[in-house]
């Protein structure tokens, strides 16, 4: 077993030290330069967007329930522990780059959104994709495509659900005393009530606990900046004194500035890994443009927003400097310090709903991967099965190995994921510019196959007038 788990750690290492962090930032680049920069050039058209979606539907799933689905997942503890610990590993500087790789990731989070919008499939009165079904449409690669799924399974369905929980479990036994094994029981109950309900009960869901739980940080965080306001001068040259420093330079600190700054960016917003794709592909909009769009602006919510939250609650606090390793209690006393003994109650069911959260998030990934694999009711019905009890044993087993091993499987979806839009770029760059020649001639862009000369294996877009122009030819 020791032998598995160094093997497991050496690996770790090698990928999301060294391969993982070039290729995400080397594809971010390629498609904002492919783009033309459509994270900068379309900012206002994605918040319209989401104005748009979230008059919803009644049928289907909204724009803004997938964007919610996939918020859920996205913005979890890691927001609050993994970014103290950014911090007091790599310094102030480390936010600076947490920044940056945001806005490059932000693109792939668009190519990714969009692919899974086209080769999305009917699902009765929804629809489900990602990255597994534009591998076998696009590349006609199913064995691609079921790798992708399996490990996507495992990894945000089983094991960071057991990880969220084993969270929830512990600020709730610290905070307030409860016993371990009776979280677990609830925990559990909950989950499955949820999850047994499908996708409309998980959109739901997440629907209303995600603007909840992300809007009392919030504007917890604004309040906090707001009665420091004379301080935030300060933290702004911190910040790019440590990013750019020459006395960082010198010290040897710029390296692990940008190291736990991106590192952190690249796993908090997962931009490019394969998971978000799931959500947007739920969405009912009338073309893949508008999710792709949409949930770029995920990307720079999750980390611009949520993650700066937390960076500018510890750094007023000034508590960076210390030596504490334990990420949420660090946020935690950051919070005490500025607000009072209440805030540490208030984190702690701030940690309940950003993890739970996450728990429904991560779980539709792997509904939708699993249905791909055997779209059956029973196979569907075990998975969620299996969720609810690595819910329960993740709530009172340590977890450490757990955690290693779901790295690990998520950095090997990222490198498929990856493989696959970059070999795919073109169709969604295509649809771009269709959206926008549509858009330019003062239209709501609509999309049919018909609009991107070439494609093949579209199912959801089949249903096209005679005559349709603005067509783009994928060479």
């Amino acid at each position: 077993m020791k032998v598995i788990e160094t093997f497991i750690g050496e690996a770790n290492t090698l990928l999301w030290s060294y391969i993982l962090i070039a290729l995400l930032i080397g594809t971010g680049l390629y498609f904002t330069i492919r783009t033309k920069f459509v994270q900068f050039g379309m900012i206002g058209e994605m918040f319209r967007l989401m104005g748009e979606g979230s008059k919803g539907n009644k049928k289907g799933i909204s724009s803004f329930q997938a964007f919610c689905i996939s918020t859920a997942s996205r913005v979890g503890t890691g927001n609050l522990a993994g970014v103290a610990i950014a911090i007091t590993t790599g310094g102030p500087g480390a936010v600076f780059w947490m920044w940056l790789i945001a806005i490059i990731g932000s693109a792939s989070a668009f190519i990714e959104a969009t692919l899974a919008q086209i080769y999305k499939v009917k699902d009765g009165d929804t629809f489900r994709g990602g990255p597994a079904y534009y591998m076998e449409k696009a590349l006609n690669a199913r064995w691609m495509g079921i790798t992708f799924a399996v490990l996507i399974s495992l990894t945000f369905g089983l094991a960071f659900n057991s990880v969220q929980a084993n969270t929830i479990t512990s600020s709730l036994n610290n905070s307030f005393g409860i016993d371990k094994g009776l979280i677990a029981v609830v925990l559990a109950i909950i989950t499955a009530i949820i999850i047994f309900g499908g996708l409309k009960r998980v959109a739901k869901v997440a629907e209303w606990m995600v603007p909840v739980m992300a809007g009392a940080y919030i504007l917890c965080a604004i309040f906090i900046m707001i009665t420091n306001i004379t301080e935030l001068p300060g933290v702004f040259k911190l910040i790019f004194e440590g990013a750019f420093g020459i006395n960082q330079v010198a010290g040897g600190a710029l390296g692990a500035a940008m190291m736990n700054g991106i590192k952190r960016g690249l796993f908090s917003n997962e931009a490019g890994m394969g998971s978000a794709p799931n959500a947007a592909a739920t969405a009912e909009v009338s073309h893949p443009v508008k999710q792709g769009l949409i949930q770029a602006l995920g990307v720079f919510f999750d980390t611009l927003v949520v993650c700066s939250s937390t960076a500018f609650i510890i750094l007023l606090s000034g508590l960076y400097t210390s030596k504490e390793s334990n990420g949420i209690v660090l946020t935690q006393n950051a919070l005490e310090g500025s607000l009072g003994s209440w805030a540490g109650i208030f984190l702690a069911l701030i940690v309940f709903l950003f993890a739970f959260s996450s728990v429904v998030g991560n779980y539709y990934y792997g509904e939708s991967n699993i249905e791909f694999i055997k779209n059956n009711k029973f196979v569907l019905n075990l998975y969620r099965t299996a969720v609810v009890g690595m819910v329960a044993f993740g709530s009172v087993a340590e977890l450490s190995f757990v955690w290693n091993l779901a790295d690990l499987f998520m950095a090997l979806m990222a490198i498929i994921n990856l493989i696959a839009i970059l070999l795919l770029g073109k169709i969604a760059f295509a649809a771009l510019s269709d959206y926008k020649k549509q858009k330019a001639a003062g239209k709501n862009p609509v999309f049919y196959t018909t609009n991107i000369k070439g494609l093949k294996n579209v199912e959801a877009w089949e249903n096209a007038p005679a005559q349709q122009g603005n067509k783009e030819n994928l060479g």
